[in-house]
């Protein structure tokens, strides 16, 4: 949802992982794979390179239609409900990173707002803009995570319970989540919405399949309760020895009141058309507010989708294109389903980023290899050769190693050889294993993600970065948990 785009008040339980000295900084469950965190290393978990999030994870503390929400002790995260993307930088090529950035970091923190999902093949769309709002926030307040999701677009929807249902079934086997948990549920937070009051008028119709609605009233009632979190007594002992704090907190919001603080601006959900039926969107209402923080319109005609003839040629093509500074090729070869957002808004991206300089590098080869993946191909790299600067430069991996040799000198790392620098040398045995399975699993299995769309291929970007937090999740096994999260102390 975007209510309440505003930051300061976060939506989120009084959860343990907001305690000082917890596994994560931010709030349970956006960093949840991310043990260890803060003060353990960050290789064993969600990655934290790999995916920004805004504001830590968090609302930003003004939004770009300025809500602003009192500090609560909600502290983590636009988890729950669609986050929004981080304040607009002041020049507009800042948009380019801002929107690109704000789509990844919602996939990745919405990903997790449902993160006890089994994947649901019915699809729930409405016959108008509104009442595809009016549903997801009905779903939401009811926690009702089945209907939240299947109310998604549907190409969000996949997303998003193919990453929380691999991840529920890891986080159980690695004896972290309770065996018990409700995948239909979301635990440890309740959200309860009143009378709620959309603008029909005062829909934005941007094209023939995107509408934008205004939500102007009604009461939305936010409880949180980390007693109800679904974490195993034995990881709760291991992670927090001191304990957790159980105190349930509630606070209301009157949206009313908010558009009235905001010189009357309403609250934005982007609504989606697909075959017929409307869905709100996570993606699109992200780009909306960014669009609007810089005073820009949606464009009339977007960046049509022009993908490659396989999964290697795929992953080729955009790296060339990223190479040779092509934005546009770049959009192209984004899936039209999961990347329908940035094919839409593309046009004012390019024209934000300007004419760029190619960097002084070629691809001379770039050897792959695939590997099926749930719903997608995953693209891993076997050799790639590259020259820049008048040198060339070759990287070939074998097994749990990676090679570099650069003219004629060739140095070679493996996944002991890394973990032992990762943890230094006097780490006990144990904690060694973990780093070296998590190393190795990493090693061997991390690529790029792509999908098939109309019988051409294009490169995921939101699949490729939550694979990692997959890989790294598989490559664990359960006494290694303990290892590391010892390590940590």
């Amino acid at each position: 949802m975007t209510y309440p785009p505003g930051g300061g008040g976060h939506w989120q339980p009084n959860d343990p992982y907001q305690q000082q000295g917890g596994p994560g900084s931010g709030g349970f469950p956006a960093q949840q794979p991310g043990y260890p965190q803060q003060g353990q290393p960050a290789q064993g978990g969600y990655p934290q390179q790999g995916v920004p999030q805004p504001q830590q994870g968090g609302f930003p503390q003004t939004n770009p239609q300025g809500f602003q929400f009192p500090q609560q002790p909600y502290g983590g995260g636009g988890q729950y409900g669609y986050p929004v993307p981080p304040e607009a930088p002041k020049k507009r090529k800042g948009l380019v990173i801002g929107v690109v950035v704000a789509v990844l970091a919602v996939a990745a923190g919405a990903g997790v707002t449902v993160w006890a999902l089994n994947r649901g093949s019915t699809q729930a769309g409405a016959e108008s803009p509104t009442a595809a709002a009016t549903n997801l926030v009905n779903a939401i307040g009811k926690g009702d995570v089945a209907g939240l999701l299947t109310g998604l677009a549907p190409a969000e929807r996949d997303l998003m319970t193919t990453l929380n249902s691999e991840t529920t079934k890891e986080l159980q086997r690695l004896n972290v989540y309770k065996k018990d948990v409700d995948p239909n549920q979301i635990n440890g937070f309740e959200l309860k919405t009143e009378n709620l009051q959309f603008d029909e008028g005062g829909a934005e119709k941007v094209n023939d399949h995107l509408t934008i609605t205004k939500l102007v009233g009604g009461k939305v009632t936010i409880s949180s309760d980390s007693s109800k979190l679904p974490l195993t007594e034995e990881f709760i002992d291991l992670a927090f020895p001191r304990g957790i704090s159980d105190a349930p907190q509630t606070q209301t919001f009157d949206v009313a009141e908010l558009v009235k603080e905001n010189k009357g601006e309403p609250i934005r959900i982007a609504t989606v058309k697909v075959e017929d039926e409307w869905y709100p969107s996570l993606f699109y209402t992200v780009a909306d507010y960014a669009l609007a923080s810089e005073k820009l319109e949606w464009p009339k005609q977007g960046i049509p989708a022009k993908g490659a003839g396989s999964p290697g040629d795929a992953v080729r093509e955009l790296a060339e294109a990223s190479v040779n500074a092509d934005l546009t090729r770049v959009i192209e070869l984004l899936p039209p389903d999961e990347m329908g957002v940035l094919h839409d808004v593309g046009p004012v991206l390019v024209d934000a980023a300007g004419k760029q300089k190619p960097a002084d590098v070629k691809i001379k080869k770039l050897e792959t290899e695939t590997q099926d993946v749930e719903g997608a191909t995953k693209v891993l790299l076997k050799e790639l050769e590259v020259e820049a600067d008048g040198q060339t430069v070759k990287v070939t991996k074998d097994g749990e190693c990676y090679a570099a040799e650069v003219q004629g000198e060739r140095e070679q790392i493996c996944a002991d050889d890394l973990a032992t620098k990762i943890g230094g040398k006097k780490m006990d045995a144990g904690a060694k294993q973990a780093l070296t399975n998590l190393v190795k699993g990493m090693i061997a299995n991390t690529g790029v993600v792509t999908t098939e769309v109309d019988g051409k291929w294009y490169v995921s970007p939101i699949r490729s970065v939550t694979d990692l937090q997959i890989t790294a999740l598989k490559s664990l096994q359960p006494e290694d948990i303990k290892a590391l999260l010892k390590l940590a102390k």
